[in-house]
């Protein structure tokens, strides 16, 4: 891992590289993350982009199917989810 100027790792905040997809389509941190010393602010940055917002409706549906929350509770999470995406691109647009 090459280091930026900010000192930060070249993978930090890539969610597909800190909390990438693994053993039965369940998402999990990877060895080599657990010794690095930015673990934890690396992931909350990752969880809190765009990508990150994908994954916390990841955790919805899974919640919903395995009967842990109920469809009024699943439908409004992912509205709450829908809406911090659309502030990001928002944010994130052309010319801001």
């Amino acid at each position: 891992m090459s280091l930026q100027k900010d000192k930060h790792p070249c993978c930090y905040g890539n969610i597909e590289i800190v909390f990438p997809m693994g053993r039965n389509e369940l998402r999990e941190t990877p060895a080599a993350c657990f010794q690095c010393r930015h673990k934890t602010p690396c992931l909350r940055s990752a969880m809190a982009d765009v990508k990150g917002l994908k994954v916390r409706q990841e955790f919805v549906d899974r919640a919903y199917s395995s009967g842990r929350i109920t469809f009024w509770e699943r439908w409004s999470r992912k509205k709450i989810i829908e809406r911090c995406k659309k502030d990001k691109t928002d944010t994130k647009g052309p010319g801001k």
